[in-house]
């Protein structure tokens, strides 16, 4: 059959035949359901639409019909022909390159800046790149070069096409067309505003106003990153004011990417609208704030955790996002081994005493504690949390909110919440002596506490609760058992490929001389290009047994307890990192990052 001038949905399903995604059989089946399952989709996205009305973004493309038929690829059990897999097989048929669109490696002025929106929208056409001159093009159909000689012509471009996948195009035209026309919408209206957080600018700001947070432009504007960052998994936006611009990056599997450069009138009414959503004083520049929002993202409840900070360019804006899939998950799919998990498990259904969560910021020791909570809660159990502030707000739970301004402290707090009649107290961090020996007081009286501290490993958590001035044989008393975390990236599933550990690196590792097999990531579509995707959790987990409770005193050594530990059975973190690595979990690189 020779090559098709036009895709339709009866040549396409050729063509994967031909490409052996199924068998002459398969294209029976797929030519028989294929009519109908169009029909099907069209109605669905076309009811009230008028056929004049309808641009290409709207049309049902064959690749979308073939896809929504949920074949399973031929000789690969378990694997489904997707829109991308059938985009990539088309790509290699015409003689184009496949993209993957990553947005956050594309440049917002490249994709707006050479195609106009309504054309894009109508032809499925968008810039991903440009070099030398050479504007590189994603379309969704490799036959229809009429639209890219036209669209050259017209704009006096030399153009590069690639073959990209309909979802991802219609994706990056919403997302940046939609921020980018909020953008320069805001823009002109606030071209006339002076930056008063600008410490460089003070002298100029007599006399002006910043623009209102709640105009409409910016409203989008705010709404569009939002989105965005939930679309791309973000844990953290960073808003930053430099002197010219203001930086927009999102922390991902616990890297941070730059995203956006947007103009900086438009600092301040983003981060004006920011704090309104939040509820904290928009006068107030000169403090830091806390504050938080909740909203709806593919019909699940997310968590804002928002904190304004002034820096020398203006406020700085950080916002933790608190997605429920990740801040709450069952214990057995965190990352604990069995050993690990078992001793957890057991300190658990202690009814009372000490359990301690040690790990640095970022080491998921929040999502530890709110999923052990959610284990415990029952109708039969009043849990009680006081937290600085309240991470996400959980109907299971009673929480209560430190606020420092008007003396409601975790001290205060703690001193009057056995009133409460609670089984289970979470104390968000023993920071100081007051809450330690409260903290203390709750597990005498028969309570189960769950807390943090911030320290490196387990046993130094013990010198840790000595220096804050609890008593040895109260630590001996109350606590049950410590767990200290970290996370580390897990290797992306899709470009995996396994080496040798060098010599050098064996010995770095302490590892006997012999072959060791380790894996990491080369980097495709599905991880953007860094080899990782997801984290996986480390738990070094020691059991406070009669041992190591008759070695606390106040003159107790570090690397006693440390010795003590791991003759009781005690695996360290540097240890279950490498376990993690040589089952193929994550890489060396992420064992020496995490583990020192």
């Amino acid at each position: 059959m020779s090559q098709p001038k036009k895709l339709t949905f009866e040549n396409l399903a050729h063509l994967m035949e031909r490409r052996g995604l199924f068998t002459n059989d398969q294209l029976k089946d797929v030519l028989a359901r294929g009519k109908s399952q169009e029909s099907k989709l069209f109605s669905l996205r076309h009811s009230g639409i008028s056929r004049r009305m309808r641009a290409g973004s709207d049309l049902v493309s064959p690749v979308e019909v073939l896809a929504s038929l949920n074949i399973e690829i031929n000789g690969v059990q378990g694997n489904l022909l997707t829109e991308d897999v059938i985009t990539e097989a088309l790509a290699s048929a015409t003689g184009l390159k496949y993209f993957k669109i990553d947005p956050l490696k594309l440049d917002l002025n490249v994709v707006t800046d050479h195609i106009p929106r309504p054309f894009a929208l109508k032809n499925l056409i968008v810039a991903v790149g440009e070099s030398n001159g050479v504007i590189t093009v994603a379309v969704a159909d490799p036959f229809n070069e009429s639209i890219v000689n036209e669209l050259a012509s017209a704009r006096r471009l030399e153009i590069k096409r690639v073959l990209s996948s309909k979802s991802d195009i219609l994706k990056i035209l919403r997302e940046f067309y939609g921020f980018r026309a909020s953008v320069l919408a805001a823009e002109a209206e606030a071209s006339s505003t002076v930056d008063l957080g600008n410490l460089e600018q003070f002298f100029k700001l007599k006399g002006h106003q910043d623009i209102e947070g709640n105009d409409k432009h910016v409203v989008s504007a705010v709404d569009f990153l939002l989105n965005y960052a939930f679309d791309q998994h973000a844990s953290d936006i960073h808003i930053e004011p430099k002197r010219e611009t203001s930086l927009i990056r999102f922390r991902i599997d616990g890297v941070i990417h730059n995203i956006h450069v947007v103009p900086k009138p438009l600092h301040a009414p983003i981060v004006s609208r920011i704090k309104m959503l939040s509820r904290m004083d928009l006068a107030e520049k000169r403090r830091p704030q806390d504050g938080r929002i909740k909203t709806n993202y593919s019909n699940k409840d997310i968590e804002l955790r928002v904190s304004t900070v002034p820096v020398a360019f203006g406020e700085k804006v950080v916002i933790r996002v608190f997605d429920p899939d990740i801040l709450l998950q069952e214990l057995d799919s965190m990352g604990f081994y069995p050993r690990e998990l078992n001793l957890y498990n057991s300190f658990l259904r202690r009814p009372n005493g000490i359990i301690l969560v040690t790990g640095p910021t970022g080491s998921g020791k929040t999502t530890t504690l709110y999923s052990s909570l959610r284990s415990l809660s029952s109708p039969e159990v009043n849990i009680v949390t006081v937290e600085d502030p309240i991470e996400m707000v959980m109907e299971e739970f009673n929480q209560i909110g430190v606020q420092q301004a008007i003396g409601v402290s975790f001290d205060s707090i703690l001193r009057n919440i056995l009133r409460q009649d609670p089984d289970i107290i979470m104390i968000g961090e023993i920071r100081d002596r007051e809450t330690a020996e409260n903290a203390v007081q709750a597990a005498l009286t028969g309570h189960l506490v769950l807390s943090t501290l911030h320290t490196n490993d387990s046993a130094s958590t013990i010198i840790r609760l000595l220096d804050l001035g609890v008593p040895p044989f109260l630590i001996s008393a109350t606590v049950l058992g410590i767990v200290a975390q970290r996370l580390v990236r897990k290797i992306c599933p899709h470009c995996k490929k396994v080496r040798n550990l060098s010599k050098d690196e064996c010995d770095y590792l302490q590892l006997p001389e012999k072959s060791y097999a380790v894996w990491e990531g080369e980097g495709c579509k599905e991880c953007r290009g860094t080899g990782y995707k997801g984290r996986s959790g480390l738990f070094e987990v020691m059991d406070m047994n009669e041992r190591l409770k008759a070695l606390v005193s106040g003159s107790v050594e570090l690397a006693v307890v440390v010795n003590a530990s791991r003759q009781e059975g005690l695996v360290s973190l540097r240890e279950i990192a490498i376990q993690k690595m040589l089952e193929g979990v994550t890489t060396y690189e992420e064992v020496i990052s995490m583990t020192g």
